[in-house]
């Protein structure tokens, strides 16, 4: 870390400043009860309770299904850019004699190469984990789902009961998806930091007002929210 220049650490320094203060406001702040994600979450349980009532439950394990599938895909692909990332390490000293044919490329050491190529693995590393999570607990609620008794006036209270359940295990999934595509994001704002630190700071700070927008300024939220 001592071969990073201020620019870099303060770049750095930005990127866990809008990254940590983001998800903090988004889980535990003022943003936490409003945005597109508690307005799925609220869908994903009126979709249960209604699961709950039907017998013929094939269409829910079918959704169940393609939004793990989805989960899969990310993983993999997290494990495949990883891959790609580590397979730079060899070819360092190539990569940046292509670099520097380019005017407005920093100048780096073979050191703060490493370094940031390390910090765009751990990056998808982290999606990954938050993906295949994802993945694993969309299998739950699948399992769930299946164990979900038929509702009838004698048991409606404790099927809805379960309904609610399943619903928050979807939302977990849901939630853990959600981290992992934020690290997309972010990964994709780390390749600035080869071009210059200002560029990563720079595209830190456009994807955070990006997934701000998105999340609780969108059309999607107000198809999706009722109280829109």
């Amino acid at each position: 870390m001592s071969d990073l220049s201020t620019t870099d650490l303060a770049a750095l320094a930005w990127f866990f400043i809008c990254v940590l203060g983001y998800s903090a406001l988004t889980r535990y702040g003022p943003l936490a009860d409003t945005g597109i994600v508690r307005a799925i979450n609220m869908r994903r349980l009126h979709w249960m309770q209604n699961m709950a009532r039907r017998e013929n439950r094939m269409v829910d394990v079918q959704v169940i299904a393609a939004l793990s599938r989805g989960n899969g895909f990310f993983a993999s692909t997290a494990i495949l850019v990883t891959g790609a990332l580590a397979a730079l390490f060899g070819a360092a000293d190539d990569v940046q004699t292509i670099l520097q044919d380019f005017p407005h490329v920093a100048r780096m050491t073979r050191a703060v190469w490493e370094i940031k190529v390390v910090f765009l693995m751990a990056i998808f590393i982290f999606a990954f984990f938050k993906f295949a999570w994802a993945f694993r607990l969309s299998h739950y609620t699948a399992i769930m789902l299946g164990a979900t008794p038929i509702a009838s006036e004698a048991e409606e209270q404790a099927c809805l009961d379960h309904a609610a359940r399943t619903a928050r295990l979807a939302g977990l999934s849901g939630e853990h998806a959600n981290a992992g595509l934020r690290a997309y994001y972010f990964g994709m704002a780390g390749l600035g930091w080869f071009i210059h630190p200002a560029v990563f700071a720079a595209a830190v700070t456009v994807v955070i007002l990006v997934l701000y927008r998105r999340e609780y300024h969108s059309r999607a939220l107000r198809i999706i929210s009722p109280d829109r």
